[in-house]
């Protein structure tokens, strides 16, 4: 049978076109997975970077395998008010430091650092001030899907606190829990990210241990040229007599400078009774 010559260049044509089209989704998505700590994914290659700052909704996305990322804050301060008892904190300098260890792991050390508090009773003029190192926080993020294509994402995040702290600044007692981020595009070039987190934390009294419950719900969307924002509710439950629930409403902004280089502000106010007053920060991410 003889086949035509236009039906021959046609065919032809599309095999041309489709053996191109499945090279181009080749070089523009490469096999990731043969990458980790000791060989780093390369530049092109890598994915948006994104941060576990500056809301408190974690971001389900990891750290590329072999690269690493710094988030810290130039100031983070806590205020809260009860009864006659006011409470003030300066965290000096914050900050989480991520390596990738393979295309969807990432371990991140998270280090307090100084800490100064200043407890103040109007009731009797009293003031109590504590300073001193504070814990160190160890967690593992692994992606369980999103990472790198589709429209959303998921992840684990377990974590454990070692008690490191000094000079009365924390509860020298080990605490850990999960972490679970997920987070979709929404239509208009608005985010939405969703966390669910199960604790297990000293009692006050330090006779025990309790659960504790976090929610949070968090959108975000590009402003205007490299400047975005985003609006968060979070709270937080704590299994243990005579504690309420926490809930706050949280504001944000940021600035990518470059790809590899965020800044960002915001401020966190405490809706409930037992949640912090206000809690204003600013800080930077740094991908290299």
């Amino acid at each position: 049978m003889c086949i035509p010559k236009s039906i021959l260049l046609t065919v032809c044509t599309a095999a041309s076109f489709l053996t191109l089209a499945q090279a181009n989704e080749t070089v523009s998505r490469p096999d990731k997975w043969k990458y980790n700590l000791f060989n780093s994914v390369p530049s092109e290659y890598l994915r948006d970077m994104s941060t576990d700052r500056p809301d408190q909704t974690e971001s389900p996305y990891t750290v590329d395998a072999g690269r690493y990322q710094i988030e810290l804050s130039f100031f983070d301060y806590t205020y809260d008010k009860a009864g006659s008892v006011r409470f003030e904190q300066w965290n000096a300098v914050p900050i989480n430091f991520k390596v990738g260890l393979l295309n969807n792991v990432d371990l991140q050390v998270v280090l307090d650092n100084f800490i100064s508090q200043r407890t103040k009773d109007s009731s009797d003029d009293s003031i109590v001030y504590n300073e001193g190192f504070g814990d160190v926080t160890t967690r593992l993020k692994i992606n369980l899907w999103g990472n790198d294509e589709g429209k959303t994402a998921l992840a684990l995040m377990p974590f454990i606190k070692a008690p490191t702290n000094s000079g009365g600044v924390g509860n020298n007692s080990p605490e850990g829990g999960i972490i679970i981020p997920f987070a979709t595009e929404l239509p208009g070039g608005w985010s939405l990210g969703i966390m669910t987190e199960f604790d297990v934390m000293r009692n006050g009294n330090d006779n025990g241990n309790h659960a504790e419950f976090v929610n949070s719900i968090t959108v975000s969307r590009d402003i205007i040229g490299k400047l975005g924002g985003y609006a968060e509710f979070f709270t937080r439950v704590v299994d243990e007599d005579n504690s309420d629930w926490q809930g706050q409403i949280d504001f944000g902004l940021t600035y990518s400078i470059t790809e590899n280089l965020n800044l960002d502000a915001g401020c966190n106010f405490g809706v409930t009774e037992s949640a912090d007053d206000f809690n204003p920060f600013a800080g930077l991410s740094v991908r290299f």
